[in-house]
């Protein structure tokens, strides 16, 4: 199963890719449910780079320690768990970053492996899952535009 979400957003992929750069620096301002982020090792998205995250989603608190496993400029940040059993579950999370017109699709997934009585006993969840995406949508492309705005001349 694949959660989705797409959002345009007004910025070059530049700047956005940029964001999930500092995320140490634009993690929290990002979401209000977003608790903490911390690099692991080099302080940049990288294949093989690992970090560190926490936030809240439908009253859990996850403590996730993730690795990239690609990252391709302006256009692709992918991610997985480092816990074996949490990866069980939890197969991927991509950011797809797409230039279209003087704009960008920016569209997340989140991978899950899920079998019907699990996507059945887990259907609240998984729905505070993809209203955090939305939110973390919205959110993105009102830090991305409202930073930017044109000098006045």
């Amino acid at each position: 199963m694949i959660l989705s979400q797409a959002t345009m957003i007004a910025a070059p992929a530049q700047r956005i890719f940029d964001f999930f750069e500092r995320s140490e620096e634009t993690y929290t301002r990002w979401h209000p449910d977003h608790i903490s982020f911390r690099w692991l090792q080099d302080g940049r998205q990288a294949a093989g780079n690992r970090f560190y995250f926490e936030e809240r989603i439908h009253g859990a608190h996850y403590k996730r320690t993730m690795r990239y496993t690609k990252v391709e400029r302006d256009r692709l940040i992918e991610f997985v768990p480092d816990n074996f059993l949490i990866g069980l579950f939890l197969r991927r999370v991509r950011f797809v970053i797409e230039a279209v017109d003087a704009r960008c699709r920016v569209t997340q997934e989140v991978h899950i492996r899920v079998g019907p009585l699990g996507l059945r006993l887990n259907r609240a969840g998984f729905t505070a899952v993809e209203q955090h995406m939305r939110e973390e949508g919205d959110n993105l492309k009102a830090l991305m535009e409202r930073d930017n705005t044109p000098a006045p001349t």
